[in-house]
């Protein structure tokens, strides 16, 4: 089916060689980075996570999110999606890439990587973490290929593949719960020693990941033929509004805690973040913006006169999208290191290269992505020309 991503229009291949060139361009900068190490990044001694483990946080729910479409799909016979179902698996399989390309940029020596399979730590969560994302990975690429080569040939998907598929939804929950267990396993960071911090996850995963989808099925209609239905995209729109909802309930529920403890230690970051401490506030302004993006993506999401509005939905869930990306990105994870243990701020801002570097990863993410979605799309065209012919 490879060979249905080597025929495009001037448009297609267009979009292929200027993904090709920024990845280029962030290849450059990260062999300086491989140079001369993590000091060419923002990151310092206070804050050893940055913009890469952001994104790679953030990315880990977009992957997770698959399984909002498998669940009604496969285990409720909900038919309406069966069209986007291959959609949600490759966004998966992009996703899952772009984390692991994340992780990679994020070590100072890349090499190392292998000491994760030659001497495997089964008592550490980075360990299970590239146990689950790699399996994963691999569900995801098996599934959705032999799924969409059995609707090539108009045949229904062998049966093997349904205990995979069926495997795919604990599996889903467990790459966020995973990722979430890195951060509230770590005594003295207040901000991510919290035990509701896995339905965190899930829930802003839930809301971002179908966010994207939904965004990028709306692409694919306008420039294709294909086209997914308006039921599926008002059901996935329906649990990006709850997952939202659940998502900012969740968050308020730790700002109560911290406040009204009075634990000025779980305090300090929340202070940190949204007013600034000590005269810090590098990201006051980002968090702001996110906590009204997430107020007026609920508002246009809940009030079904405006979701039903095919110009204002894709408003709506690019609110809800970039809330989650700085929320559960940046926020979370700067947010965590500051105060330090001394309560000193020490501050971080991503470099330009640091920056260089993950937009080349998320050209690496939408050149997978872009390819997959070639190759599903010319399936389900061929497929639903036959189906007219017959």
């Amino acid at each position: 089916m490879l060979e249905k991503a080597l025929v495009g229009s001037k448009r297609y291949w267009t979009w292929i060689f200027v993904l090709l060139g920024i990845i280029g361009v962030a290849f450059l900068t990260y062999l300086q980075q491989l140079k001369y190490g993590l000091s060419i990044t923002g990151l310092s001694r206070d804050v050893s996570w940055g913009f890469y483990i952001a994104q790679f946080t953030f990315l880990v729910g977009v992957a997770a999110s698959a399984v909002m479409l498998v669940i009604p799909y496969y285990l409720h016979d909900y038919k309406k999606f069966g069209k986007i179902v291959i959609l949600g698996e490759f966004l998966a399989i992009a996703s899952v890439t772009m984390c692991m390309l994340f992780i990679l940029a994020d070590m100072g020596q890349p090499m190392r990587v292998m000491n994760v399979i030659l001497h495997p730590t089964p008592n550490s969560v980075m360990f299970w973490d590239a146990v689950v994302l790699s399996g994963y990975l691999f569900i995801n690429l098996v599934v959705g290929w032999t799924t969409l080569g059995a609707e090539r040939k108009s045949v229904p998907p062998p049966t093997w593949v349904k205990p995979l598929i069926y495997l795919s939804v604990p599996w889903a929950v467990s790459i966020h719960t995973v990722t979430a267990f890195l951060y509230a396993g770590l005594p003295g960071r207040h901000l991510w020693l919290t035990a509701i911090m896995a339905a965190r996850f899930l829930a802003s995963a839930f809301a971002a990941g179908p966010a994207l989808l939904i965004m990028l099925v709306m692409f694919v209609r306008r420039v294709s033929k294909f086209d997914a239905g308006t039921e599926a995209i008002q059901s996935l729109a329906k649990i990006v509004t709850y997952a939202m909802c659940a998502n900012v309930f969740f968050f308020l529920l730790e700002v109560f805690t911290a406040t009204y403890s009075n634990i000025p230690g779980h305090m300090a970051p929340l202070k940190y973040l949204f007013f600034g401490l000590d005269g810090h506030n590098a990201l006051v302004p980002w968090m702001w913006t996110a906590a009204v993006l997430a107020f007026m993506g609920i508002g246009l999401l809940v009030n079904p006169l405006t979701r039903k509005n095919e110009k204002v939905l894709p408003i709506a869930l690019l609110a809800v999208f970039i809330s989650a990306w700085i929320d559960k990105g940046m926020g979370l994870v700067i947010g965590g290191f500051i105060p330090n243990m001394f309560e000193r701020v020490t501050e971080y801002t991503p470099t330009g290269r640091e920056i260089m570097i993950t937009i080349g990863v998320y050209a690496i993410g939408s050149l997978v992505l872009t390819v997959l979605y070639k190759i599903a799309i010319a399936v389900k065209e061929s497929t639903a020309g036959e189906a007219s012919h017959h």
